[in-house]
């Protein structure tokens, strides 16, 4: 997510886009209001998840990971450990039956 739009903002940004699309967002924890970094955990039918997160990128725009597909359980407890090691980070989920992000950034496979 681009580091000059406050956090807070830019999560609004996505869950917006992502309520206009049909799906249903939430956020599951609270980060830093200015600089928290952000989580986008994605549910799809049948307990499929998967898990974005920034990718390190220090000289182009904001780019994103996809950490973890696979189960809720997996995801979860990856998302348990970012956030013992980061309390500034925000956790969106999202459900979405075609299993989208809802991400404008570039999407790299991890």
């Amino acid at each position: 997510m681009p580091r000059e739009i406050p956090s807070s903002l830019w999560v609004s940004a996505l869950l917006r886009r992502a309520s206009g699309a049909g799906a249903f967002a939430t956020i599951v924890h609270r980060g830093d209001e200015d600089r928290g970094d952000v989580l986008v955990k994605v549910m799809r039918a049948r307990g499929e998840a998967s898990l974005y997160a920034p990718a390190f990128n220090p000289e182009g725009p904001s780019e994103f990971e996809r950490l973890a597909p696979g189960d809720e359980a997996g995801v979860d407890d990856l998302i348990g450990k970012r956030l013992k090691a980061d309390r500034d980070l925000w956790v969106i989920e999202i459900e979405d039956r075609e299993g989208r992000h809802f991400l404008t950034e570039k999407v790299r496979a991890g």
